[in-house]
């Protein structure tokens, strides 16, 4: 178990990484020729010109301003100097909103780490109870537990003050919360009315379209939505299985990076043309001309991508039975993305379209009947992820004793007991074992998510922070927990009998905020200081710079922004607030770790929200229902813990007070949901027919058609020279005229006899067969 000295030691090599990692993003940033990698959302602006232009050679590499090194920290104030309302216009609600939720934890856990430090940290630091259990029970204990409720003896009247402290905390935590939601709510209603036009505000994404063997899936759409929303739709694009065609040109345009980057190579060097091999990654294989090469792999993809788009553009099957469907007005969208579309609820399903940029195509092409069979595959799969990753967690939590090492490894002992070794192992090492085996989870549960077959990027980042969220607390938290006890308590799990052991794991409990104060420093002080310093993309930067730039806009592709990645930053602050809630009222010294968590990391995500990340879509914070239900599921397990801790203290006069605590913060979420949730997930009509109106007086002349009619193209038919072919397709399958009208039928069952088609629900056919009779 990590003592006070070594805490220490864990916090001189975390703190002294933080202060390396920031002073060379200091000086790197000064630096004209990574003005890019540190600047690039202002690049992409348009907004910031590159410094080492119109300058002295040796000027467009270093910076020779001493007087800006001097000044080498104002990055910090700079970041806070941007007003709210100024970044939701430079870099957009969602990343405004994400910010919020360090303020939400510096306005929670501040105000907390004062009381609990005031009132608890006297009443634990004064008893003698540890002390106690040592002599009697061997149990393994150091001076930072005694400053936690497990110094408090049994029975005693002093645990009054935990439970009236878990109600000022609970209570404190709740109203927070409230205000918070209610103004992030406040912010989306806002910026949905003062937004500018976009595609996703008039167009639903239609799935599971019924087949007809009369009909193509066009077809059917445009008469299905001419007869059930005459007055307000305007156009459709059927979604096409494009995704053979878009691994093509991905494979293609790595091709042609290759290509460029051997003609580079040889203008350098006209003496000898450049050579490759033919297999696998240039390893193996025979060699050749390497511009030869892919000259000619190039002209083969060319052909493949011609052959495969022609198939995509006029083959059925490539046509999937879902479409985005764009309406005149945000009115008539918001009437059919909220409403329940055909008798038959599974057929005709609607709901708002991602706005284009946040579509994830590949999973258009998935059928909408496969995707609950999905959904079981990436449960079950996700269980068995939970379940075995407890091994690696095991393996972390015995790096954590000493006396666990000892008996795992007993050749190490001679080394692990120096003092400074024994501290470094205890201290830092697990923290540090712990991130890197987190590394690549966010990634496995990425690839769930794309498998369930979600539609859209934030969809994706969602469900994978849910997943996160839920692997954090059982693996992490709770696994870190019982596998620590039962190594830290080694001994007295030999020799107890079973009834005993609970109380042992009940006293273990706090005992492992040592650990997790570990980790805060390793993840919340370095991790974050190499956030900002943003090492990775530095170093490709400049390989992509030395190889392959050749124009500006070769260097403008090089730049790698980034985005704010909700998927694994949220579920890491999450962590935080659960350890927080979890530990006030029972070990208050990792508190003061929190708070400094959500200070550094405010300062740093504002600098590189304002600077770096160019966000991949704006879903106007639609995440916060979640974020809300997260904390709150945090506050739930904190009081079920600390109900637990006490029922093995015997503390029986006590622990029944507590029972209030999770029915009213249960009933607060459903309050806060009832209130709030719904500006998050639906559209409201009255404000949907005010912007309509504006917009009418504003714009009275605005193509619709043409605005929309192309919003949702597949990104492979665009800007790739080939955007005549679809144009065609467009053309051949849509009304030229201006204003919809309704039509006759399309279907030959109906031209031929008066035969209704089966696939047809009884709605559709009556009112097509009066729409008939009219025409």
């Amino acid at each position: 178990m990590a003592t006070l000295e070594d805490i220490g030691v864990s916090a001189a090599i975390n703190l002294l990484s933080a202060l390396i990692f920031l002073f060379l993003f200091a000086i790197l940033r000064l630096q004209p020729f990574n003005d890019r990698v540190y600047f690039p959302k202002w690049y992409l602006k348009g907004l910031r010109n590159s410094p080492s232009r119109s300058r002295a050679l040796v000027s467009r590499f270093v910076n020779l301003d001493c007087r800006s090194y001097i000044q080498f920290l104002n990055w910090m104030p700079q970041a806070l100097k941007m007003p709210e309302p100024e970044l939701i216009d430079h870099a957009g609600l969602d990343s405004a909103v994400y910010l919020r939720i360090y303020l939400m934890g510096l306005k929670i856990f501040v105000p907390i780490t004062i009381l609990a430090w005031v009132v608890l940290v006297p009443v634990n630091y004064t008893n003698d109870a540890l002390e106690a259990e040592k002599m009697a029970a061997n149990v393994t204990a150091s001076d930072i537990d005694k400053l936690s409720i497990s110094n408090v003896p049994l029975k005693s009247q002093r645990f009054w003050a935990h439970i009236v402290m878990a109600y000022a905390f609970t209570f404190w935590t709740c109203y927070v919360l409230l205000k918070e939601y209610e103004k992030v709510a406040s912010m989306r209603l806002q910026f949905l009315s003062s937004e500018r036009r976009r595609p996703d505000q008039f167009t639903v994404l239609v799935r599971n379209v019924p087949p007809d063997p009369d009909e193509s899936v066009i077809e059917l759409v445009e008469h299905f939505f001419l007869v059930n929303h005459p007055d307000h739709y305007l156009t459709q694009q059927v979604v096409c299985n494009a995704n053979n065609l878009a691994s093509l040109v991905k494979k293609n345009e790595g091709m042609q990076n290759w290509l460029d980057y051997y003609r580079f190579k040889y203008s350098r060097n006209r003496s000898q043309r450049p050579q490759t091999k033919t297999g696998f990654l240039g390893l193996w294989g025979a060699k050749v001309d390497a511009i030869d090469y892919y000259i000619s792999e190039i002209e083969k993809l060319s052909k493949e991508i011609t052959e495969e788009r022609e198939k995509v553009l006029n083959d059925p099957n490539c046509i999937m039975p879902a479409a985005f469907v764009s309406f005149k007005t945000r009115w008539g969208a918001a009437v059919c993305a909220q409403t329940q579309q055909s008798r038959n609820p599974t057929l005709w399903l609607t709901e708002w379209a991602p706005e284009p940029r946040d579509v994830y195509w590949p999973n258009l092409a998935i059928p909408y009947v496969s995707l609950s069979v999905r959904r079981l595959i990436t449960g079950v799969s996700f269980f068995f992820l939970a379940f075995f990753f407890m091994i690696p967690i095991a393996f972390v939590q015995s790096l954590a004793s000493i006396e666990g090492i000892e008996k795992s490894l007993p050749f190490l002992k001679p080394v692990i007991e120096v003092e400074f070794i024994k501290s470094v192992v205890q201290g830092f090492l697990p923290g540090i074992a712990l991130k890197l085996f987190l590394i690549l989870l966010p990634t496995l549960l990425m690839m769930m998510s794309k498998f369930e077959g979600l539609t859209s990027l934030s969809s994706l980042e969602r469900r994978s922070a849910m997943r996160y969220y839920i692997f954090i607390i059982i693996n992490v938290f709770l696994g870190s927990i019982l596998t620590g006890a039962a190594f830290e308590q080694l001994d007295s799990f030999i020799k107890q009998s079973a009834s005993e052991i609970p109380k042992t794991i009940g006293v273990a409990i706090p005992m492992k905020a040592t650990f997790f104060i570990t980790y805060i420093m390793v993840d919340g002080w370095a991790g974050i200081a190499g956030e900002v310093l943003m090492l990775k993309p530095l170093i490709i930067y400049h390989l992509k710079n030395f190889f392959l730039v050749k124009t500006e806009k070769d260097r403008k592709e090089a730049m790698d922004a980034g985005s704010l990645g909700f998927n694994t930053g949220e579920p890491r602050i999450q962590l935080y607030f659960l350890l927080g809630l979890v530990y006030a009222p029972v070990t208050p010294i990792l508190l003061p770790f929190i708070v400094m968590f959500f200070g550094f990391a405010y300062v740093v995500y504002r600098h590189q929200i304002i600077n770096v990340y160019n966000q991949e879509y704006e879903s106007g914070a639609a995440f916060w229902p979640a974020v809300h239900g997260r904390v709150i599921t945090a506050l739930v397990i904190a009081q079920l813990l600390m109900m637990g801790l006490l029922s093995t203290k015997q503390a029986s006069s006590t622990t029944p007070f507590l029972i209030a605590l999770p029915v009213l913060t249960i009933w607060f979420h459903v309050f806060c949901n009832g209130r709030y949730k719904s500006a998050f997930v639906k559209y409201p009509l009255q404000e949907a027919m005010m912007k309509d109106s504006l917009e009418r007086a504003s714009s009275p002349n605005f193509n619709f058609r043409s605005y929309l009619e192309k919003a949702y193209v597949h990104p492979v038919f665009k800007g790739d020279g080939n955007d005549d072919d679809y144009e065609q397709y467009l053309s051949e399958n849509q009304e030229d005229d201006a204003e919809n009208v309704l039509m006759p039928t399309r279907r030959h069952s109906r031209r031929n006899s008066p035969a209704v088609s089966r696939a047809a629900s009884p709605a559709l056919s009556e009112e097509v067969q009066s729409v008939e009779h009219r025409v």
